[in-house]
C-alpha cells in the first residue's frame, strides 16, 4: 500500500510540474525574463526527474531472472545518475545566458514574472510536501525530492527578483537570480551525482572502513585470516559483502555453519551488511593454494 502511495505522489508531482513549465515558458517569452525561462527549464527538467524515478521505482520492483540475477534495483541508482548530468548541463547554459544578459539587458515585465513565480513556487511546495515522507528511503526519491525542493527555492527567486524590478526597475536583477539558481543547482548536484557514480562504480560505502571489517572478523577465535574482500552497494540502501575466510582448523562443512552465523551478526550490527557471501577454506589443506 505504501509503494501504490509512494506511486500516486509520484504521479501527481508530474503533472504538477508539467503544468508549471509550460506556463513559466509562455510567461517567460512573453515577458522577456530569463529567470522565469530558467526556472520553468529548471521544472521540466524535475518533471522528467519525477518521471524516471517513477519508471525506475516500477522497474526496481520487477522480479530476477536468469539474465538479470541483481532484478532491475539499478535502475533507481542509474536515474539518479542521468538527473544529475541533466541539471549540471542545464546549469552551465543557463550561467552562459545570464552573462550575455548582463552585457546586453533586456526589458522584463515584472508582473508575469512575479504571478507565474507564485505559482511555481506554491506548487513546487505542494510537490515537495508530497514526497517529504518518502525521500529518506531512496536515493532515486531523494533525487527527485531535491529537484523540486531546488524548484521552490529558485521560484521564490523569481519572486524576489519581480518585486525588485517592480519597485526599483533594477533589470539586470534578472540575470542575476538566473545566476543564483544555477549555482544552487551546482551546488545540490555534485553530491547526488558523486553518490550514484560510488554505487554504480561498485564503490565501497564511504561510512564502512574494509579494514575495520577485516580487523573485526580477524578478531574471531576461529578465523585465522580474512582476504579478497569485496565490500559494494548494490543500491543506496543494499550492502554487500563477500570475502575468503581462512580458518584455524580444518572443519567439516557442517562446522562452518556456526561460523558463518557469528558472521553474519557481526556484519549486520556493526557495519549494516545484510547481503554476505563467503567462502571458508583452511592453510593446512594438502594441495591449498591461495588464488
Amino acid at each position: 500500500m505504501s509503494h501504490e502511495h509512494t506511486h500516486n505522489r509520484l504521479g501527481i508531482t508530474i503533472v504538477l510540474n508539467v503544468m508549471i513549465t509550460v506556463a513559466q515558458i509562455i510567461g517567460g517569452l512573453i515577458s522577456g525574463s530569463l529567470a522565469l525561462i530558467s526556472d520553468a527549464v529548471h521544472n521540466l527538467s524535475d518533471g522528467v526527474a519525477v518521471l524516471l524515478a517513477y519508471v525506475a521505482d516500477r522497474l526496481g520492483r520487477r522480479e530476477r531472472t536468469a539474465k538479470s540475477t541483481f532484478g532491475y534495483k539499478r535502475a533507481e541508482i542509474l536515474a539518479a545518475f542521468l538527473n544529475a548530468l541533466v541539471l549540471i548541463a542545464i546549469s552551465f547554459f543557463l550561467m552562459i545566458e545570464a552573462i550575455e544578459r548582463f552585457f546586453s539587458p533586456q526589458e522584463v515585465d515584472f508582473r508575469w514574472m512575479l504571478w507565474l513565480g507564485v505559482l511555481g513556487f506554491v506548487a513546487n511546495s505542494l510537490s515537495v510536501l508530497l514526497l517529504h515522507r518518502d525521500h529518506h528511503h531512496s536515493l532515486n526519491i531523494r533525487a527527485a525530492y531535491l529537484h523540486l525542493l531546488g524548484d521552490a527555492l529558485t521560484s521564490l527567486a523569481v519572486i524576489v527578483g519581480a518585486v525588485f524590478i517592480w519597485l526599483w526597475n533594477w533589470h539586470w536583477i534578472d540575470p542575476l537570480v538566473t545566476l543564483l539558481i544555477s549555482f544552487y543547482l551546482l551546488f545540490h548536484t555534485f553530491k547526488l551525482l558523486k553518490e550514484s557514480t560510488e554505487i554504480l562504480m561498485q564503490f565501497a560505502p564511504t561510512d564502512i572502513h574494509t579494514d575495520d571489517v577485516k580487523h573485526k572478523l580477524e578478531s574471531l577465535a576461529e578465523i585465522s585470516r580474512v582476504y579478497h574482500i569485496h565490500l559494494w552497494r548494490l543500491t543506496d540502501q543494499t550492502v554487500h559483502f563477500e570475502a575468503h575466510v581462512e580458518l584455524t582448523g580444518d572443519l567439516q562443512l557442517s562446522q562452518t555453519r556456526r561460523i558463518s552465523e557469528q558472521i553474519n551478526t557481526l556484519l549486520q550490527t556493526e557495519f549494516g551488511i545484510a547481503h554476505v557471501t563467503l567462502q571458508f577454506e583452511f592453510a593446512g589443506a594438502e594441495g591449498y593454494r591461495e588464488c
